[in-house]
């Protein structure tokens, strides 16, 4: 008889090793050099402490894990209770609700309006935006989804003031730091969500065109109740409390109507449920633990805000700010793909070298580093544009036109940073387990919502139709970095000649907004960042060295200065 083989208990055939440790438990705040010189430079260096200590539990496991989880599972509709009755509630895993409760305890759903509380006419607080916004770029490194209702609830506010009424009666619920997931009428709440309905099926951008009708149940106007018939095809977060919606509302005798905006609570005054009728959930490529639904409205109760046919002005605040969200969160997600893909390759050994000393992909992780430090430094000073603009009208007509430029260009790169970042990790970057995959879909969701590419062009060219000081305003910013870079000052001079042109500039504006958001990157980095920086992105972006994919940075490039620059720090 033949000796019996011996087999290992476990069947083990091999042992782990070349493998990274997870990139957790680090402090995403005190980690990121180019983050902290950010909230400094824009005027937020007053919420250091509390940014390091949500830092700390944003880079945690525990809280890293929560994004998985609200990744894994899904929202689910539950159209109808078990007796029949229309229900029209979405079902969260709890992990969304442990990440909305981080999100709202932090501020990071408005923050910048605690100066409300002491009156509708009190100044906000210097640097607010900043820091909430640094909030959020550390957040969404974990979790993006449900940051669009915490985006809308931030967004909400300055729609609101337009109706004081309202905005007396709500802001305050906004205000609240508790987060309350239970689905009752917002009385009972101390705190509160908000979210939008624009789009309709026949059009998203052109909200113009909307077939909702509003019809007031008494004599309408400001504040006054109206019913509301139609549809969205994007109705996002419809757990929400309240909602911004649009409608048209006929006109009578030839006066007043128009699209028209109103606030749609989740609840009647009444306490019982407004007729808001979810159709479905969307299947989306991305944006997965976020809720987006398409809704009837059958005769639901609406507050209307300011005047009837001033609805598109009214919402294009909320949008204004929107905007500047997708910016930051979207810098924030390159920021989380670049530090797993440096991470990987600081432990990842191939022909008897770690991956980061390969010098090919060293330069590819250090043209990934300039690419996101560039995006990081350009939303955050668009967002210093939003703390100042309510006392200086320089800083106010830089952000009308400098919002639409930071939104398109960081939000059209983020999609092919994120590939590459996740190129850098091989078949670890393309499986669930990791983060790198659900970025890369996550990726497109911002440079289409709130205004597609197009619209965004669109209205930089009408903001500066509207204002054309207020193109020279722009330039005077501009202009402070001149003389440090042979290539941005020729990059500039040739923005400067793109505008004199004035037939074509539809045709050309993307070439054009592109070419602003490149040279206002350049202009920070060359004032403010190490010039190993400034150096590498300039004579890319701006020189003619540049190709057409990541990883070709100049043979002067101080890659690992600049690799080391992005590793987020012990």
């Amino acid at each position: 008889m033949a000796a019996e083989m011996e087999t290992p208990a476990d069947f083990a055939t091999h042992e782990v090793f070349n493998q990274p440790p997870p990139l957790e438990d680090v402090n995403l705040f005190t980690g990121d050099r180019a983050l902290q010189e950010a909230v400094e430079r824009e005027g937020a260096g007053h919420a250091r402490a509390s940014l390091a200590k949500f830092g700390a539990v944003t880079g945690s496991a525990e809280v890293i894990d929560l994004g998985r989880q609200a990744n894994s599972y899904l929202p689910v509709l539950k159209s109808f209770d078990r007796f029949g009755h229309r229900a029209d509630r979405v079902e969260f895993h709890p992990s969304y609700h442990a990440l909305m409760s981080l999100s709202v305890e932090q501020g990071l759903h408005g923050s910048p309006w605690d100066h409300l509380k002491e009156g509708l006419d009190a100044s906000p607080k210097p640097g607010a935006v900043v820091a909430r916004l640094a909030g959020t770029y550390m957040m969404t490194q974990v979790e993006a989804g449900h940051g669009c209702p915490i985006t809308m609830t931030n967004a909400a506010v300055p729609a609101l003031l337009f109706q004081p009424s309202l905005a007396k009666e709500w802001v305050p619920r906004i205000l609240s730091r508790e987060y309350d997931e239970r689905f009752v009428p917002a009385g009972e709440k101390t705190g509160v969500t908000f979210g939008m309905g624009m789009t309709e099926k026949q059009g998203g951008t052109d909200v113009r065109a909307n077939t909702t009708e509003a019809h007031p149940v008494s004599g309408g106007g400001p504040g006054e109740e109206y019913r509301i018939t139609g549809h969205k095809w994007f109705f996002s977060a419809p757990m929400c409390d309240a909602f911004l919606v649009l409608a048209q509302v006929p006109s009578l005798n030839g006066k007043g109507g128009g699209i028209s905006c109103f606030l749609m609570p989740r609840f009647l005054p009444d306490g019982s449920v407004n007729a808001i009728r979810i159709q479905r959930l969307k299947e989306k490529v991305g944006n997965k633990s976020n809720a987006s639904s398409e809704v009837e409205f059958q005769a639901a109760s609406g507050w209307l805000i300011g005047e009837e046919g001033r609805g598109v002005r009214n919402i294009i605040e909320m949008a204004t700010y929107t905007r500047l969200d997708c910016a930051v969160a979207t810098a924030g997600m390159m920021r989380q793909a670049v530090s797993q893909a440096v991470h990987h390759c600081s432990y990842r050994t191939v022909f008897q070298k770690k991956l980061i000393d390969q010098p090919l992909m060293a330069n590819v992780l250090a043209d990934l580093a300039l690419e996101t430090e560039a995006a990081t430094a350009l939303s955050f000073r668009v967002a210093r544009s939003f703390d100042r603009a309510h006392e200086d009208e320089a800083e106010a007509a830089f952000r009308r036109i400098m919002t639409p430029v930071a939104k398109y260009w960081v939000c059209k790169r983020a999609p092919n940073l994120a590939y590459e970042a996740m190129e850098c990790l091989g078949g670890n970057g393309y499986v669930e387990e990791g983060i790198a995959g659900r970025i890369y879909r996550e990726m497109p969701v911002n440079a289409i919502w709130e205004g597609s590419g197009n619209v965004m062009c669109l209205d930089v060219l009408r903001a500066l139709a509207r204002e054309p000081q207020a193109l020279d305003i722009v330039f005077a910013e501009l202009d402070k970095a001149r003389g440090a870079s042979a290539a941005y000052d020729g990059a500039l001079e040739a923005l400067k000649d793109a505008f004199t042109d004035m037939g074509s500039l539809e045709a050309r504006s993307r070439q054009i907004v592109e070419q602003m958001a490149k040279v206002a990157a350049g202009a920070i980095l060359l004032q403010h960042a190490p010039s190993f920086v400034s150096d590498g992105y300039c004579q890319t972006r701006l020189g003619r060295d540049w190709g057409d994919v990541y990883g070709t940075l100049p043979a002067g490039a101080d890659l690992r200065a600049i690799n080391e620059r992005a590793r987020v720090a012990g």
